[in-house]
């Protein structure tokens, strides 16, 4: 165990944390703003799988990386809309929905794997970007400065998306359609239109989420995701609908993840005890998911549609 309480170690496991958030921390920024206004997505995971292999094979094809994410980004985009048209148009239950598209989307890239790839092929992912000056610094720069384009991505995202839903208009839009949505309709406030907008944004960020994991490792397989999305779905509630509550969970799910395949590479950990650390992060997310959910509320109006007629 000593060797494991070391700078260098330490260093490496907690940046390899801050990487390993990072699916989580997209797919959960856009799940937060979809709830937010009243919409559950439990497709996370299944738009995740359809991003991840959008942008695997998009970057096998023609090796850009960077078109990968772009297609990724399209690709969400895509079963957002397909997801707004079930649930905020045709009124369909939104669970029922959300495991629908998650279904589709596991058996789908599978299909497409199988018939247009064939065997694991590794592919180009993107090179890590180094802050000029700061990633020069001991420790801090490994730590903070050396990631991907998108882990940068993904932080910057927080204060942004914050910033969208507590300082404009739209933002309060959301605000106002995931709590009432009746008042919100007759001041105006479009409730169909503003949900269908953080549906697709939402969706987007889940393209987004299941590039980043593609290209972090390479490769695409079955079920690439495992639950990540699942988990994202979790980081909303675990964040209490705020956009630095889901970054947090995210960073304690990805640290935590991190630390289990350290201990598991120095030996610390072995056998049975390997398999019962694997779970630790899981576990952990439920413990504090419940502590949490009894302190907080959800959005007044969160999966109850709206018709206007009614």
């Amino acid at each position: 165990m000593s060797e494991f309480f070391t700078i260098t170690v330490l260093v490496a496991t907690l940046a390899s944390g801050i990487r390993l958030a990072t699916p989580f921390l997209l797919a959960g920024l856009g799940e937060t703003l979809g709830q937010r206004s009243g919409v559950l997505n439990l497709g996370v995971e299944g738009v995740m799988l359809i991003g991840a292999y959008a942008a695997y094979y998009t970057a096998l094809q023609t090796g850009s990386a960077w078109l990968g994410v772009l297609f990724a980004l399209a690709a969400g985009a895509a079963m957002g809309l397909v997801y707004a048209l079930i649930t905020v148009v045709l009124h369909a239950e939104q669970g029922i929905s959300g495991i629908g598209i998650f279904l589709f989307g596991l058996g789908f890239t599978d299909l497409l794997f199988q018939k247009q790839v064939g065997t694991p092929i590794t592919i180009g992912g993107l090179s890590r970007v180094s802050i000029p000056w700061l990633s020069d610094l001991r420790y801090v720069g490994d730590l903070l400065f050396s990631h991907s384009p998108l882990v940068y991505a993904a932080f910057l995202l927080v204060p942004v998306m914050r910033f969208v839903v507590n300082r404009t208009t739209f933002g309060l839009n959301v605000r106002a359609v995931g709590e009432t949505p009746e008042a919100a309709d007759t001041l105006g406030v479009s409730v169909a239109w503003t949900r269908v907008a953080t549906i697709v944004i939402g969706s987007t960020f889940a393209g987004l989420a299941g590039a980043s994991l593609a290209l972090e490792v390479k490769v695409f397989q079955q079920n690439l995701t495992s639950g990540r999305g699942f988990i994202a779905i979790a980081l909303v509630y675990f964040g209490a609908w705020r956009m630095y509550g889901v970054m947090t969970g995210a960073l304690l799910f990805g640290i935590v993840s991190a630390t289990v395949l350290q201990w598991k590479t120095l030996g610390i950990v072995s056998g049975g005890a390997a398999a019962l650390t694997t779970m630790a992060p899981a576990v952990l997310t439920i413990v504090v998911l419940v502590i949490v959910s009894r302190r907080v509320g959800a959005p007044a109006a969160l999966t109850r549609p709206f018709d206007r007629a009614s």
